[in-house]
């Protein structure tokens, strides 16, 4: 049968909780960052495909788009 634990659940070094909120925040923030990078992506493919800006328009609409995003984010 499965032993049954009646002390705390933490068992071994104590969390370093300053790490653990720094790491968290780093990781919504690349979250964030590389979903605004694939929308820009997006956009420009759909510029330059499908609209009349062509490769080097799109190319620029990724450029703008992407530090626009990336600012508003911040």
């Amino acid at each position: 049968m499965a032993e049954h634990h009646t002390g705390p659940a933490e068992v071994g070094a104590p969390m370093d909780y300053k790490e653990h909120e720094k790491t968290y925040n780093l990781f919504i923030s690349g979250a964030k960052v590389g979903s605004a990078i694939v929308a820009s992506l997006l956009i420009a493919m759909a510029a330059g495909f499908f609209g009349h800006a062509g490769f080097l328009g799109g190319i620029l609409i990724f450029i703008v788009l992407t530090i626009a995003s990336i600012v508003l984010l911040r």
